[in-house]
């Protein structure tokens, strides 16, 4: 139990405030005693010079009497012990108790003592060294005595009555003892408040803290350990709830981070070792599917010879052919899959490779009474492809649009036609650096499908990651910062830590620094580092301006895909078909695209249809 950090801080703290408190009680009880004291003593004091004043006409005529009557009534009032006058020999002269009359008093005593030191009574003492407190018995009450001197003024030398001479100081003491009982009562009840009050204070202050450090500190640490054992367990879905916006929330939502980059991590290995074993696969359906597909293409081309006069099984035997031949690059795609080898490109026309790809899946259509309609542009230039790549392409859509449509039947809609775009939302940025060319491409983290830009920020002690659109003008920046950027804010490479902010130069639009990133080959990407700016530049594609491509729309009237599975359905082995699909397809698709320096994007509504738009750049021949 004591090895728990919540005990451990309500143990110190309670400690340290009983301490404190204790301390403070203690001078505070002996400040409220001493004034007390001081109370009654001043009041002794004035009792003790109203006496003298009052007694002093009586004294002068010597009425004794008088003088014992006064004494008698002054000794009656509550709290009052004893009043008594001492001679300069030490004899009780007069007293309220008259027991004590002509008695001898110790001049050593305590209270004689201040008076009479080194056998030389003093003239002038402080009402300190006049004052004395003590107990008749141990177990009585305190009592507190004051001695007042009875001075020989002139007025009492020059008196007929009077036998003293002039040069004699003090004529007596006045000695005025008072009860300290309920003195005594209230400094006992003040001392059982403060320490009642400091019980409840601490108790108090014990719930207090217990409640806030459970909450501040005991929760959330017990959250993390937890979730520390949830990761230990190879659960790497596991999420942190919200804690709050302190150092322990900012270390939750970190970890939180953390897991799902390590989660990412996981899937890539994942990815990785399928891709692999795909390879291994790739290279024994190529070694086991040749070798059958040499023999069909050996013997359909023998009976292609032999058949010129049925054209009807001519033709069939054509497409037996053609599709052979196909058949054996799609093998060989699947190992260009695997190994992204370099598509082998001629100059095509993009509707001769539709118009093939659709004769291959009319019966297929025909069969689930799917209609194909072609909006084609006439005399479109030819573009530099791998004609069985594309065609490949098309005809994986196909399946797809018809794999969608429900067995009433439906639509497929293929359009193409040449068009100029920006390349503003087109371009991608595929390879960039830092001055001391480190890459900052992060292939775990991407956006939309494609690696992001990754910049690591610095704000005093506090770092983190941002990722950027590869997409030149997309904007679909991702800012997972747990601290706000301001002016002193560092934006560096993570890998060396040197700056990639634009020396003097801002964002024109929002002030905020301009960070550079060299592509390579393509001159410098800038973008504005606020998160929710839209300004960046690059002038090596500007300066290019618009291109022209070809641009095929292939939409159906199917189910649609969910919005969440958009962004995923290009990664490889992700299906939307469930056990149905082996979710390759359209990560070859994206491959292949990729390839030939096009775009793939797609629009999509539940229960409306897809449509899926490739962009093919026409200067395809001069850049590769």
């Amino acid at each position: 139990m004591f090895k728990k950090i919540g005990l451990k801080l309500i143990s110190f703290v309670a400690i340290t405030s009983l301490l404190i408190i204790g301390v403070f009680a203690y001078f505070n009880v002996k400040s409220q005693s001493n004034s007390l004291i001081s109370e009654v003593e001043r009041h002794a004091n004035q009792l003790s010079e109203t006496v003298i004043s009052s007694t002093r006409y009586d004294m002068m005529l010597n009425q004794r009497d008088r003088l014992q009557k006064i004494i008698n009534s002054i000794g009656t009032q509550p709290q009052i012990r004893d009043v008594r006058v001492i001679n300069k020999i030490g004899e009780i002269i007069y007293s309220s108790d008259t027991a004590n009359i002509h008695k001898m008093v110790d001049k050593r005593a305590e209270s004689c003592y201040a008076c009479h030191a080194e056998d030389k009574p003093l003239e002038q003492i402080s009402i300190t060294e006049r004052t004395r407190i003590f107990r008749i018995h141990p177990d009585s009450n305190r009592v507190i005595g004051i001695i007042s001197p009875i001075y020989n003024d002139q007025s009492c030398w020059q008196a007929e009555c009077h036998a003293h001479p002039e040069d004699q100081k003090v004529l007596g003491v006045l000695d005025v003892s008072i009860s300290l009982a309920e003195v005594d009562k209230e400094i006992i009840t003040g001392e059982w408040q403060v320490v009642i009050f400091a019980c409840v204070s601490i108790l108090a202050l014990g719930l207090l803290i217990s409640f806030f450090v459970r909450r501040w500190v005991s929760n959330p640490v017990n959250e993390l350990l937890n979730a520390t054992q949830q990761i230990s367990q190879g659960n790497l879905n596991y999420l942190i709830a919200d804690l709050g916006d302190d150092e322990i929330g900012k270390l939750g939502d970190s970890f939180n981070n953390m897991t799902k980059k390590l989660s990412e991590a996981r899937m890539q290995l994942f990815q990785s070792d399928k891709l692999a074993s795909l390879g291994r696969l790739a290279a024994g359906v190529a070694h086991e599917i040749n070798n059958p597909l040499t023999g069909v293409l050996t013997y359909s081309s023998y009976l292609l010879k032999r058949s010129k006069n049925n054209p009807e099984f001519q033709e069939d035997l054509k497409v037996i052919v053609r599709e052979t031949l196909r058949s054996r690059e799609i093998v060989k795609s699947l190992l260009d899959f695997a190994r992204q080898s370099v598509p082998k490109k001629r100059n095509a026309d993009i509707n001769e490779i539709i118009d093939k790809a659709i004769s291959v899946v009319e019966k297929q259509f025909s069969i689930n009474k799917i209609t194909i309609l072609k909006q084609s542009e006439n005399n479109l230039s030819k573009i530099a492809v791998d004609e069985n790549q594309i065609q490949q392409v098309f005809i994986n859509l196909f399946v797809n649009a018809s794999d969608a449509i429900n067995k009433e039947g439906g639509i497929v809609t293929i359009t193409t036609k040449q068009t100029s775009l920006s390349p503003l939302g087109v371009v991608q940025i595929k390879k960039a650096s830092c001055s001391k060319r480190h890459s900052l491409i992060d292939n775990e983290f991407k956006i939309n499908g494609l690696p992001s830009l990754k910049v690591k920020v610095v704000s005093g002690d506090n770092e983190g990651i941002i990722h950027l659109d590869p997409v030149y003008g997309k904007h679909s920046n991702y800012f997972a910062l747990n601290f706000p950027i301001d002016k002193n804010t560092k934006f560096v490479c993570p890998e060396c830590s040197v700056s990639i902010v634009k020396s003097n130069d801002n964002c024109p639009r929002c002030g905020s620094p301009i960070l550079n990133f060299e592509v390579n080959g393509q001159g410098i990407y800038e973008v504005c580092s606020a998160e929710n700016s839209n300004w960046e530049k690059w002038d090596f594609v500007d300066s290019t301006g618009s291109k022209e491509y070809i641009e095929i729309k292939i939409s159906d009237t199917g189910c649609g895909i969910d919005k969440e599975d958009i962004p995923r359905i290009f990664e490889p082995f992700y299906s939307t078909k469930g056990q149905k699909g082996t979710g390759l397809g359209l990560a070859v698709i994206w491959g292949i695209i990729d390839n030939h320096n096009g775009t793939i994007n797609v629009e999509s509504e539940v229960g409306i249809g897809t449509t899926f738009i490739i962009r093919l750049p026409l200067d395809q021949q001069k850049r590769n």
